[in-house]
């Protein structure tokens, strides 16, 4: 095959700007090879650089009592739980490949992000997802949610990891660009937290893992480039996954790490095998040597740019002393695996890939990745001129309510309130039978095997918020998260994120990123959770526009005693219903606002976070003293949405609830406003004196606001409705 001519213009067909080609010719002093450049391209590609992001994510706080890495050091981030024990999770978007083909877009996020919870050496114990779509009556928006909701069923089921939870959005910012956010959680012992470092000269370079095809090669630099008529057509850069291949690959993996057969390993994800070798030569500021053609291919005549730039699944690469090579060879061949010896650790800093023995490309290691001497930039910002006039909203310009009624059922049964039941169904969310707490309540919880201890999991963004205002959006986001965790009977301990944003280069898009950083970083530092890790994605634009600022927000909870685990739902006739937090005065970006008015304006809720810690911290205490039965924070549709999703228990299983309170706002802003710091919790009347005690000793307000009843949801003279008339309405919608 004849290489075509390396020059600027084929330099800016890849992706560089002419400032970055001319760097590349300063720095290695000669022009390029094909290979490369594409070697160049795709490292520099804000998917796989952040060059655009890295400056910002610096100031988020990444250290912790629990830590055991730090954000951008490893795979993924890892958090200790005690007795020996730690959890590995992330999250990671694979937006554009899904916007193109919705299934294996879906299915290869999957599986990419449970490669890198197990190549940190951990088992993954759960899966969950935070999807965006536009209006789901549009015929297109229908196809791309259920191949989005088949992709990740598929892969989550066959690979046998339980995904037990998640959130789905329905906005019309994201009609021509979904945002699919996969999240894994893994389990581990200490001993077995591996690095992806290429330590140790003369080490082998070992292949692991399915063929190499031509299937995803420029994956990376297509998704750092806005959706258009003309990438929607790349389907070559969407990747195509076999659960079942994976499946092996991850218990040949552990088998490996557990035996200490491997230095180091790192899964070949964006940018394939580029990726790989050179992050983990840069890692150990050594230098990687491979021959491509050792490489094990499914297709002819592949080249060395092709086999160096393919994003083919399933696939590692693990750093292995000599004299353990032949015992992983085995192992991986026991398990219908190929394991090949494809080059050797150096000393000398350099990237070199030939091909049959012919030099095809030389680059120094730190040249090209994150952290070493790729280029990093500062992009200006400017305030949108529409955030001034978007957050005008005079209140009493707002009918209130003829009928109560019928608002609690339209809002309940709005695809962004609604049950998402007919999503999660698809999912196989009890596999390892360890799923205490399913999806439907507030967070999932997950037993840990032979110990007390369960981990609370949940993902949480409001884009619509964050839209309004990203400062107070992204604060939102962490604390709505930790909320969720919270009402479980869980301590927040960390969190991973999804940044999606639009165009970098756009200077309000970038200060909707600048805000939601800062927010979140606010909000993190308060409630000592930490960002483990997570990524960046930009470019999140169609023809139409970009999708709201969209940080989403992955929580790790952990119960030290999983006997005092809470969910959502009442459970005793005559219990006593309490409201946690503060009489509701916000209706800005409220679902009330946009389904009811047909307005998205207002400011975001405030969030107060000495109120939003002390709340956490109170309700931590009544979990420990088994004084809740049950716990629900009031998010998407304010107070009465609360009130009536804690009448559904699992299994179709339906009480009610009495309510009388006394308001000091608008009835409906009280009722279907969304203040943050606010949780919903029913306690025994035996129990009332001691609940009560210890909100008054943590200075927590509260108002005990009614009792659980059969059959029926009134509150005060404005709601009166069945519990199945609500139910009803709550679980139509369908996918």
């Amino acid at each position: 095959m004849q290489e075509p001519k390396v020059d600027l213009n084929l330099a800016l067909e890849h992706g560089l700007t002419e400032e970055e080609y001319e760097l590349v010719l300063k720095t290695i002093g000669r022009v390029p090879t094909f290979t490369e450049l594409g070697i160049v391209s795709v490292m520099w590609s804000e998917h796989a650089s952040y060059k655009n992001s890295i400056e910002y994510l610096k100031k988020l706080p990444k250290d912790g009592p629990f830590m055991l890495t730090k954000a951008g050091e490893e795979n993924a981030g890892v958090v200790d739980i005690g007795d020996n024990l730690a959890i590995s999770f992330k999250i990671e978007s694979h937006n554009h490949p899904s916007a193109v083909e919705p299934y294996h877009g879906a299915a290869t996020g999957v599986g990419g992000i449970l490669r890198d919870i197990f190549t940190m050496g951990a088992r993954p114990i759960c899966a969950l997802n935070s999807l965006r779509f536009g209006n789901p009556d549009d015929p297109r928006v229908k196809f791309l949610i259920k191949g989005v909701v088949a992709g990740i069923a598929d892969y989550g089921n066959c690979f046998g990891v339980p995904t037990v939870g998640g959130e789905v959005y329905f906005e019309d910012a994201y009609a021509g660009n979904p945002l699919v956010n996969a999240m894994a959680v893994g389990l581990m012992k200490h001993e077995d937290l591996m690095t992806a470092s290429a330590d140790g000269p003369g080490n082998f370079v070992v292949f692991v893992g399915a063929k190499t095809g031509r299937d995803g090669i420029h994956g990376t630099t297509f998704a750092s480039a806005d959706l258009s008529e003309e990438t929607e057509e790349n389907r070559t850069a969407v990747q195509v996954g076999d659960p079942f291949m994976e499946k092996l690959l991850l218990e040949a993996s552990l088998e490996v790490i557990q035996k200490k057969l491997v230095v180091g390993i790192q899964d070949m994800g964006a940018a394939g095998l580029t990726c790989s070798t050179s992050e983990m030569s840069a890692k150990a500021n050594n230098g990687i040597e491979i021959d491509v053609a050792l490489v094990p291919q499914r297709e002819k005549g592949m080249t060395a740019y092709e086999i160096m730039l393919s994003e083919s699944q399933e696939r590692m690469l693990m750093v292995v002393e000599p004299h353990n090579f032949d015992e992983v060879k085995a192992i991986f061949e026991k398990w219908d695996l190929h394991a090949e010896k494809i080059g050797v650790v150096t000393d000398d800093g350099l990237l070199r890939v030939k091909h049959n023995g012919e030099l095809k490309a030389e680059l120094p290691s730190q040249f090209l990745v994150l952290g070493g001497d790729a280029p990093v930039y500062k992009r200006e910002f400017k305030k949108p001129d529409y955030i001034d006039e978007i957050q005008k909203l005079d209140v009493d310009s707002l009918h209130k309510p003829n009928d109560y009624n019928h608002v609690l059922l339209k809002l309940a049964a709005t695809p962004n309130i609604a049950s998402k039941k007919s999503i999660y169904q698809q999912y196989d969310h009890m596999v390892q039978i360890n799923t205490m707490v399913e999806p439907g309540s507030d967070a999932a919880v997950i037993r840990i095997k032979d110990t007390n201890k369960a981990i609370a999991v949940a993902t949480d963004c409001n884009a619509r918020l964050c839209y309004l205002n990203p400062y107070e959006g992204a604060k939102g986001a962490v604390a709505e998260s930790a909320r969720n965790v919270v009402c479980s009977g869980a301590k927040p301990v960390a969190i991973t994120n999804c940044l999606n944003f639009g165009n970098p280069y756009k200077p309000e898009v970038y200060w909707t990123f600048v805000e939601a950083i800062k927010g979140m970083s606010d909000a993190c530092i308060k409630f000592e959770t930490p960002v483990t890790g997570g990524n960046v994605s930009f470019y999140n634009e169609s023809p139409a526009g970009a999708v709201y600022p969209t940080p989403t927000i992955g929580m790790l909870g952990l119960l030290q005693d999983n006997s005092k685990v809470i969910t959502s739902h009442y459970k005793n006739l005559g219990d006593l219903i309490y409201l946690l937090g503060d009489h509701c005065n916000e209706v800005g970006g409220s679902q009330y606002l946009k389904e009811i008015h047909n307005l998205i304006k207002g400011n975001a809720p405030i969030v107060d976070l000495d109120k939003e810690a002390l709340l956490y911290e109170t309700v931590l205490k009544l979990a420990d003293e088994r004084l809740l039965q049950s716990a629900h924070d009031c998010s998407d549709g304010g107070l009465a949405i609360a009130l009536m999703e804690s009448c559904f228990a699992p299994g179709g299983k339906y009480t009610g609830c009495k309510i009388q309170m006394n308001f000091e706002n608008r009835e409906d802003i009280e009722l279907f406003g969304e203040s943050h710091s606010r949780i919903v919790v029913s306690v025994k009347p035996e129990d009332k004196e001691a609940f009560e005690a210890i909100c008054q000793k943590e200075k927590q307000a509260f108002m005990p606001i009614g009792e659980v009843v059969a059959d029926k949801i009134t509150i005060n003279n404005l709601i009166d409705l069945p519990t199945t008339k609500c139910a009803e309405a709550f679980y139509s919608f369908k996918v």
